[in-house]
Formats: C-alpha cells, structure tokens, sequence
C-alpha cells in the first residue's frame, strides 16, 4: 500500500466524525437559543399580589380565584412575553367573534365628534342588576379590535351592556370634524360616552375598564373629579404604564426591544395622522403647520410625534407638559372606587421601573389591588396547553370575574359598609 492511501485510509475516518460532532453544536446551539428566546424553564406561578387586607379584598380574592391561581401560558410559546405580544397584535383573538352593536356620535364643544359602540347584554346578570362596562381601548384601537371584540362577547353574556370608545381618529371610515385626535390621556371624548350613559340608563352603574393607553385614560377620568365616580362600581385597567414621563426615558432603550417597538408603533401613528392629514393640517386647522407634516415624516419615536403634533392638539407648552399632565399618576391617588390594576412582568413596552407607581400605591390605598402576571407580554395573556390558545384569555377571564365579585359585595355588603371605604366597621344600632 502507498503512503498516500495510507494517509487517506488515516484521514477519512475522521472527517465524518467531525462534521457530526459540527452538527450536534450547531443543533444545541440552535436549542439553546430557541429555550432562551422561548423562556421554557420560566416556571408557571399565580400572581402576585400587592392589596392592603381589608374587608372587601379578603372578599375578592375568595370571589375571585383567578387572582390566586397559576396563570398557564401555552406551553411551547406563551413564556414569551414578544411573542405573546407580536401574536396580539398581529392575530389578535383565536376565533374572534362579531357582536352587534349600535354607533353612536357625540358632537364635542371644540367641534369633534366622538364615536363609540353600544352593546346591548345577552343574558341577565347574576344579581339581576342592570351594569354597563364603559371600555376605553389601547392607543389607536377600536371597538372593532379583535381583543375588544372577544371582550365585549364574553362580557354581554354575562349580563353586561358595553359600551366602547373608538378613539377620535381610530376608525378609518370615520372622518374627522376638527383638528384634534386622540392623545394620551385626553379624558374629553370618554367623559362624553360616560355622560351619555347615565343619561341614558338612569339606573345603570358602571364598570371602568381599560386597556394599555385606555387604562391611563379611566384612571385619570376617574381621578379628575370625584364626581366622575359616581355609580361606578370598580375600575380595571391593564397593561398600562401610568407615566409617560418616566416611559420616554425607557422606550429609547434596546433592552427587551423597546426601541424597535417605539419605531413600529410611530410608523403606525404616522399611518394614522397621515389618513386625516386634510382635517389635522388643511386649511384652517390653526395649530399645525407644514413644517409640522415635514417633521412628522421624519419621526421614527412616539416621543417625536408627541413633541411635534400631539402636545400642539392641547396647547402643551413642550413635550414634558404634555406627559406630565397627561398622565394618571397624578390622579390615580383620587380614585376611592376599587380599583384592579393589572401588569405582566414580561411586558416588554412597560419597564420594570414603572411597576413601582401601582405597587406603591396598592400599598397605602385600601381600594387598591396590583396583580402581576410573570407571562402575558402586551395585552397577550393567551391561556392553552401546548401550542394553541384558547379563544378567551386569562386577562378577559380575571376582570369579568373582579368584576362578577365587585358586584356581588355591593348587594350583599352591610348597608353601613362602602366599597369605597371597606375598612369601616359597623356601628351598633342603638334601641
């Protein structure tokens, strides 16, 4: 035998043995990646919660074993707080049904005209009491958003009549009657659907609810002016970031992709502005200007947007007045009605640090109870077993459930006891 097949007969053996060994590092590189991104040994866990014990609370969270129980996200995808979020928005609701409602339009004094959406229940509520749920979307939603569809099902089978906000500008079929969209947390439009239904349904009393931006918009409602709380029951707000002072600072960051989800969600306000730019910056809209158009084609932040239009619509001064005063941590504290604050750890558009405004606050108010989730993403909250999600969510779930027990204490609770005031023990009645 030669010297040359010898070393081939040396060599070849080997080659295989090498290429397999690439090819197991490359498959575990691969799963462990997938596991990382996945977030498949996070553990399942229930909520947790930040309440003072009170009365009503040892009620709601017996009522409301939700709030107690494991959260279970699908099991191949749902630790993962992007891909529960990029589902939501991109899919929004598995099976998503279609309720029937009645549009409604509200002439504003400024000259706009507020739209929402009324949806008669479709059964009777447990007490037998007449409740309607006044639902405040996410940024740029609609009554016709999945997850608001799925909601309001569920919701009027239970007994409740619903009634949605579609943010002034939401809607692409809906023209504007003034220069002016919605904002962060410009309370005008849902005051006015609020108004409507107390009027129209003297003996209604109602259920705040809100989601994202929504849950900034009830908070500062309900926080404005006491008299906002009159006949409300309770107030749920969810996914929000109660600050958008303290959020400016966070969306500018890579960590959790923060900055890569500002930019989509400015492209899409863009979208928006630019499908009313004939009402916002034609003749005789007054504040904008053409170099406010040029500079909003240029924006790739919320924070630009802001700065450049949506400050301009309220006469904010710059863009720290806006979010100052557009906020509800400066008004949540004014809420006395009980008040569901829910968040989910892996939020990935809600940093960590914001969480401090509903913990602290469910700390030193007796009305107040803050659940975090560790899964549900934005808005996401997908239940189901290994790869495909339920129809209803878990967050769908949990606030017709808060909501079921919130009025169950008020039919049964001692005359003397308010929910707003649970700690108040009763007095003996005297001979």
């Amino acid at each position: 035998m030669s010297s040359h097949e010898a070393e081939v007969h040396t060599i070849s053996p080997e080659l295989p043995a090498m290429f397999d060994g690439m090819k197991l590092a490359a498959v575990a590189t691969v799963l462990y990646v997938i596991v990382r991104c996945l977030n498949l040994k996070s553990p399942t866990a229930p909520p947790e919660l930040t309440y003072q014990d009170t009365p009503l609370v040892r009620f709601l969270l017996k009522s409301c074993p939700l709030l107690t129980k494991e959260y279970i996200p699908p099991l191949l995808w749902g630790k993962s707080g992007h891909l529960q979020t990029a589902l939501y928005g991109k899919m929004g609701r598995v099976s998503s049904p279609h309720p029937c409602g009645l549009r409604k339009y509200l002439p504003m004094q400024d000259g706009a005209t507020a739209t929402f959406d009324l949806f008669e229940p479709l059964g009777d509520h447990h007490t037998g009491d007449d409740v309607t749920m006044v639902i405040c979307p996410g940024i740029g939603n609609h009554s016709e958003k999945h997850y608001i569809r799925t909601f309001v099902d569920y919701s009027q089978k239970q007994g409740y009549r619903c009634a949605v906000l579609n943010h002034l500008g939401a809607l692409p079929n809906i023209e504007l009657t003034s220069p002016r969209m919605f904002t962060y947390g410009c309370t005008w439009e849902f005051a006015a659907m609020v108004g409507y239904i107390k009027k129209t349904y003297p003996q209604t009393q109602l259920i705040v609810v809100g989601f994202s931006l929504g849950g900034n918009i009830v908070c500062k409602f309900l926080g404005e002016n006491r008299a906002n709380q009159e006949r409300v029951l309770c107030c749920v707000s969810v996914c929000q970031g109660y600050s958008a002072l303290r959020a400016q600072e966070t969306f500018l960051q890579w960590d959790q992709c923060r900055r890569f989800y500002n930019f989509l969600m400015a492209d899409n306000m863009k979208k928006i502005i630019l499908s009313h730019r004939g009402s916002l910056f034609g003749a005789g809209s007054g504040k904008m200007q053409d170099a406010d158009l040029s500079r909003l084609y240029t924006a790739t932040s919320l924070m630009q947007i802001d700065d450049n239009i949506m400050r301009k619509f309220h006469d904010h001064g710059s863009l720290k007045e806006y979010y100052e005063k557009e906020s509800c941590v400066h008004y949540i504290h004014n809420v006395n009605v009980p008040l569901l604050l829910v968040n989910s750890a892996d939020d990935p558009l809600v940093h960590q640090s914001l969480l401090t405004i509903p913990r602290t606050l469910a700390e030193k108010k007796p009305n107040a109870i803050f659940a975090l989730t560790l899964h549900g993403g934005h808005l996401g909250f997908f239940e189901g077993a290994v790869l495909f999600p339920q129809p209803l969510t878990w967050m769908d779930k949990v606030i017709v459930a808060y909501t079921n027990a919130i009025c169950q204490w008020e039919r049964q609770k001692p005359p003397c006891q308010s929910a707003t005031q649970p700690e108040k023990p009763c007095s003996e009645e005297k001979p």
